[in-house]
């Protein structure tokens, strides 16, 4: 999702009447195909280059006339858009040209959805009220379910995730079987028990006290502190669009050893991906610590994996470990230069030893039965990272680690060479 961007000129005598035709030429530079390729462009990769009239959005065109899937986000809530989001398949070594044209909102195209994101609250008659900002309750009072499905839900036509709205705050797992969008259902009648498998799919992860499907947590000298319990938790939804959804997690008063910290988690969602996009950014971050995201190990087997991927540093797991009893992956990757501290923890159950945090989920606090990756903390410095998560029932391919590490290979190459793009523009006969 890197994109470089030149400026060339082309220019036809003007003879006659004139209008001027702006272009974007995208090559991918990998001899390999890349598929739901996303591309973001900044305002000022547009607006540098081109005049347009304000209230207007731009969208791209094939040769032929058809539109390419855009969306265009406001990601600051000033009213004006920030960045725009193409989503377009390439062969090997292709080379397109689209034509970029400007229209209002109310004429712009409708795409498909392909990725979703919802917070739920419930309402005094059970049901829920999806909200775009919303504050978890504290748990220092007992402990009360407020989401739907326990958590802040987001989802792709691939996979879905969850993290619990709640002090556990632990990332869950929705294998899917079928395309569709199916967060703005669960727990309700019309789904069914998401615990259970259907023809759409099922939650198939056990996450105990560990850190589920790439919680968080901070690193200081030898001990793990889950990013959990603390004093304010919130969800604020940036955007949500048929190829990106965004949100943040906030957090204050979280307690690192006596110090008090704070944390945004922000993570974006894209069409054709079996992982997220997860950025960390921790005010006060103790000398030497880590920001640490990890993979739940309760129903492993076989060792996890750890390699490096062309720019990037990965951990992962593979095995029949889904709650449907057949194959599952998770992996998380980092990059390559911010890797730090690759451990297990121990595998013993805190919460059956009196540490309870929450008794109605069988919950401890403390962090277990977890394999993890740090990356260096720098106070008010994002730390990036990506969560992959694929599903034996889903595709042949995940039923073994080797296709499942392929996978990741695919994708971090892909993360690793961004689509070169140049605008062109040049005078043609107007009417």
């Amino acid at each position: 999702m890197k994109t470089r961007l030149y400026l060339f000129v082309f220019l036809i005598p003007l003879f006659f009447s004139c209008k001027k035709q702006s272009t974007y030429t995208f090559e991918n530079p990998l001899d390999s195909p890349r598929k739901d390729e996303v591309i973001v462009f900044e305002r000022s990769a547009i607006a540098d280059y081109l005049e347009f009239e304000e209230g207007t959005l731009p969208v791209f065109k094939l040769p032929d006339g058809d539109f390419v899937p855009t969306q265009v986000d406001d990601l600051d809530g000033d009213g004006k858009w920030d960045e725009a989001v193409l989503v377009i398949d390439f062969k090997p070594s292709e080379k397109l040209v689209l034509e970029i044209d400007f229209m209002t909102e109310e004429a712009y195209p409708e795409f498909e959805k392909r990725t979703n994101l919802r917070l739920g609250i419930e309402q005094d008659d059970g049901s829920f009220m999806e909200v775009d900002e919303y504050e978890a309750l504290p748990c220092d009072d007992g402990f009360e379910i407020i989401a739907q499905g326990e958590s802040v839900n987001w989802e792709n036509d691939k996979i879905g995730f969850r993290n619990y709205f709640d002090c556990r705050n632990v990332k869950d797992l929705f294998g899917k079987r079928k395309p569709e969008m199916i967060i703005d259902k669960i727990h309700t009648t019309e789904l069914g028990d998401y615990h259970k498998l259907a023809d759409w799919g099922m939650d198939v992860l056990h996450c105990g006290s560990s850190l589920g499907s790439g919680g968080l947590a901070l690193l200081k000298e030898d001990s793990l502190y889950r990013l959990g319990s603390t004093d304010v938790y919130s969800y604020h939804k940036v955007v949500e669009g048929p190829l990106r959804s965004v949100f943040d997690l906030r957090y204050e008063g979280w307690d690192v050893d006596g110090d008090m910290l704070e944390a945004v988690e922000r993570i974006s969602i894209y069409p054709g991906k079996y992982w997220f996009k997860s950025e960390v950014t921790v005010l006060g971050c103790p000398e030497g610590s880590q920001i640490v995201t990890g993979i739940v190990t309760s129903h492993l087997k076989r060792e996890p994996f750890q390699f490096q991927a062309n720019d990037f540093q990965c951990i992962g797991t593979h095995d029949v470990q889904s709650l449907n009893n057949d194959e599952l992956g998770m992996a998380v990757v980092v990059p390559q230069d911010e890797a730090g501290k690759i451990g297990r923890t121990t595998d013993i159950n805190f919460f059956k030893l009196g540490y309870e945090t929450v008794p109605e989920k069988g919950f401890s606090n403390i962090i277990s039965e977890t394999y993890y990756i740090g990356q260096h903390c720098e106070s008010g410095q994002p730390a990036s990272h990506y969560f992959f998560a694929v599903w034996g029932l889903d595709k042949d391919q995940w039923k073994t680690e080797e296709g499942f590490r392929r996978y990741i290979e695919e994708e971090t190459e892909k993360l690793s060479s961004g689509i070169s793009v140049i605008y062109e523009y040049k005078y043609v006969p107007g009417f």
